[in-house]
This record gives structure tokens, C-alpha cells and sequence, in this order.
């Protein structure tokens, strides 16, 4: 019986100390737990990021349902591959190879890009920067 009388006395003196002590546990277990602040903010940015991804794979998607699209039935970019990448030429033509000069500016070696009136409106497009294309 002293015992226990004991146990109720010091609850009562010290009640708001583990009450405060409790409370204290509760809101470091809400910001740093499992389900807690911190944790939702890390899923949040990995949810962003994911979305990021899903975007620039639904534009690079798209950029190449273009570029196929430009293959079946593009006149000027299957004209524009069979004279760069393959070598043809039409009839009465002549092809002159020359070596890749070292000084020459980087945007003189790249092919000429072809346009299409089509867009793709799946995903924005992409922020990439590109090089200077020659006018």
C-alpha cells in the first residue's frame, strides 16, 4: 500500500513534466518519423522529380514520333538523308567529299534541320539550349 501510495504521489507532483515529456516525443515522431514532415517533403521533391522525368521522356517521345513521321512522308528529309548519310545524289551530280576542316566554326558541320508544321502537344517542350543553326 506504501508503494503504491507512493506511485500517486509522485504522479501528481510530476504530471506536467511527463506530460510536456510526452507531448515532446509526439512532435519529434510528427517531423522526423516515418510518415512525418520531413519525410513528406522528400517524396514530395522525389514525386517533382519523377513528373520532371515523365515530361522530358513524353517530349523526347514526341520529338521522335515527329522525326518519324518526317522519314514516311517528309520529301525534303528523306531527300536531306539520302544526300548526307547515304551519299546519293541525283542524276547528273557529282559528290565531292572533303576532309572536316579543324578551324572551321562547330556550326558549319552540322546538317541542316527541317521544320514541320505539326506539333506535338503532349508534353512542353523541351528547355535544352541548341547550337546556332546557319540561315
Amino acid at each position: 500500500m506504501n508503494f503504491l501510495k507512493s506511485c500517486r504521489e509522485f504522479a501528481r507532483r510530476n504530471l506536467s513534466i511527463l506530460l510536456g515529456v510526452g507531448l515532446l516525443l509526439l512532435l519529434v515522431q510528427d517531423v522526423v518519423g516515418t510518415h512525418g514532415v520531413l519525410a513528406m517533403r522528400r517524396s514530395k521533391q522525389e514525386a517533382a522529380d519523377i513528373q520532371k522525368e515523365i515530361n522530358r521522356l513524353e517530349s523526347e517521345n514526341c520529338n521522335m514520333e515527329q522525326g518519324v513521321e518526317n522519314l514516311k512522308s517528309d520529301p525534303q528529309t528523306i531527300e536531306r538523308i539520302a544526300r548526307d548519310e547515304m551519299g546519293l545524289a541525283k542524276p547528273g551530280e557529282y559528290i565531292f567529299k572533303l576532309p572536316p576542316n579543324a578551324g572551321a566554326a562547330p556550326w558549319t558541320q552540322l546538317g541542316s534541320v527541317s521544320a514541320s508544321s505539326a506539333v506535338c502537344r503532349a508534353a512542353p517542350p523541351a528547355t535544352t539550349s541548341a547550337a546556332p543553326q546557319p540561315r
